[in-house]
């Protein structure tokens, strides 16, 4: 019997390894810029990932909040910076080695934790898992006084920004 697979799964795997591939690119890269963009390559491959999990909301407060305003910022920063080759230490290679040594115990560990995993199916058609409605009611209902509690530190938070940055007029 031939392995009938779905057009979500070639999504998932190729953002999966999107995803991989700019990650691995954000850490090879030697132009700090360049590193950034990539960061927000795999940003938009994750996004697409919680497209594929019927999380719309979550994709798209994730495209915003990270490869939106972080990464505004990030920029911001290493232009800055401005970052030159000749400022940069070297690093000697018992630091490399270390490095290397580190990432393969973590990847030795992740891999026998995950070893016995099972990836759960859903075998119904469509769920609202996700949805805006179903999270806005979640929320609007079962959780409307932290939210609106939030909303007042929120606020509290802006005025208090607002009157630190304010310049005093002098007369």
């Amino acid at each position: 019997m031939l392995l009938q697979i779905q057009t979500t799964e070639y999504i998932f795997w190729f953002l999966s390894f999107f995803a991989v591939m700019c990650a691995c690119m954000v850490v090879f890269t030697n132009k700090p810029v360049h590193s950034v963009l990539y960061l927000v390559l795999t940003f938009f491959a994750i996004a697409g990932h919680y497209v594929l999990l019927n999380a719309q909301f979550l994709a798209v407060v994730h495209i915003v909040v990270y490869a939106g305003a972080i990464m505004v910022l990030f920029l911001f920063v290493i232009m800055m910076l401005n970052l030159n080759h000749d400022t940069e230490p070297v690093k000697n290679n018992l630091l490399r080695a270390m490095a290397v040594l580190a990432f393969g115990t973590l990847l030795v560990t992740l891999v026998g934790a995950l070893k016995g995993a099972s990836i759960p199916m859903r075998t119904d058609g469509h769920t609202e898992i996700g949805m805006i409605k179903r999270l806005g009611d979640t929320l609007f209902k079962d959780y409307l006084l932290p939210f609106e509690l939030s909303s007042v530190l929120l606020l509290a938070a802006m005025v208090g920004t607002v009157l630190l940055g304010k310049k005093e007029i002098k007369s």
